[in-house]
């Protein structure tokens, strides 16, 4: 069993945990991810690893209540336990050939949580981090000290422009290449979209551009083939030959289709969350 340690809602839809896992926190890495699963019943989900600590003994992960699992997670409190927690899994991010030089890091939506431990470890490196992220609204905002904490320029924007600077997180990275011409790299995370997006503006600039896969997944490990993406018209896993892929190479429209085969499965499941929990007041 691996015991929650720490819990704090960032904001209505997005929790913090640490969890007590001693050995994944031992060997994790920027960029690798976590399996968990919360009890017998439950479904195995892939999560980010957002920070870990290794004296304490610690990994983080930050999740947005959007399905079955992430809502029945968050009921659990500090004190209670996961039946399973696996990692580190997945590929850690390689930052060495950035020593020095000067990148940018684009985070949307929950993809947030996920760039932050890619921004501070660059940062740690002595790389040059802009930092873009984006939110719906102000009230949505989190991390915003740590953000800072992790580059030398921090652009947070929201849909709204309710914290006094409107736009998308393309629109930043659209005036940073602008007035930028030293960009060694781009490192996108968050919607699909999002990600598409950001590599269709430095694809005519030749800047690299790695984004993180976070595609369906059921073992972690490589052998149930859920996880497949088409990268430079090969097929990858993301759970053992990424997450990061060069973006560039990514088959978008394809990881788009595919992360729309189970909406109905998850509204059903959804209807039982909503019932189970109606029914337990």
């Amino acid at each position: 069993m691996f015991p929650i340690v720490t819990k704090k809602q960032l904001n209505p839809t997005i929790t913090y945990m640490e969890i007590l896992a001693p050995a994944v926190a031992r060997k994790a890495m920027p960029g690798q991810f976590i399996m968990l699963r919360i009890n017998e019943d439950g479904e195995r989900i892939p999560l980010t690893i957002a920070g870990y600590d290794r004296e304490k003994g610690t990994v983080t992960i930050i999740f947005q209540k959007v399905g079955y699992t992430t809502y029945t997670l968050d009921t659990l409190n500090e004190g209670d336990a996961l039946l399973d927690f696996v990692g580190p899994l997945g590929c850690a991010s390689e930052f060495e050939q950035y020593v020095g030089k000067h990148v940018c890091v684009v985070g949307g939506g929950l993809g947030v949580a996920i760039a932050y431990p890619q921004a501070k470890a660059l940062h740690e490196l002595g790389a040059k981090v802009d930092f873009i992220v984006g939110f719906k609204n102000k009230d949505l905002i989190i991390l915003e000290d740590e953000f800072k904490n992790a580059c030398e320029n921090l652009f947070v924007l929201t849909d709204d422009g309710s914290n006094g600077n409107k736009g998308f997180v393309t629109v930043a990275l659209e005036e940073q290449l602008k007035k930028v011409d030293d960009y060694e790299a781009v490192i996108a995370i968050g919607p699909l979209m999002m990600m598409k997006a950001v590599c269709d503006m430095t694809r005519p600039k030749g800047i690299k551009t790695i984004v993180s896969m976070n595609s369906l997944m059921v073992d972690g490990t490589g052998m149930c083939g859920c996880c497949r993406v088409q990268v430079g018209g090969e097929t990858k896993f993301a759970c053992v030959d990424g997450p990061d892929f060069d973006g560039h190479q990514v088959d978008f429209d394809l990881a788009m289709r595919r992360g729309r085969m189970y909406i109905a499965e998850e509204k059903e499941s959804m209807k039982k969350h909503e019932c189970r929990m109606g029914g337990a007041k």
